[in-house]
């Protein structure tokens, strides 16, 4: 399974979904690896990129993935 989402705080956001300090759609599913990001100077920017992905179809979304980070390797900050 994979999410996309949206913050303008990468760190942060990434150790509450470590740590699942939020009831969310990423802790139900234990959704914890990063292993893709954009980043973006305009958050009205990065809002549309993230609806453009959220429409991708899994293997689309995968081949992104795999463009960037063919191993899946979680990316540490």
């Amino acid at each position: 399974m994979l999410y996309v989402g949206v913050t303008n705080n990468l760190i942060r956001r990434v150790s509450e979904h470590k740590n699942g300090m939020n009831e969310s759609f990423t802790k139900k599913f234990n959704i914890n690896k990063l292993v893709y990001f954009e980043i973006f100077n305009y958050i009205d920017l990065a809002i549309a990129r993230e609806k453009q992905i959220k429409r991708y179809s899994h293997d689309k979304k995968a081949a992104l993935v795999n463009s960037k980070n063919p191993e899946w390797e979680e990316l540490v900050l």
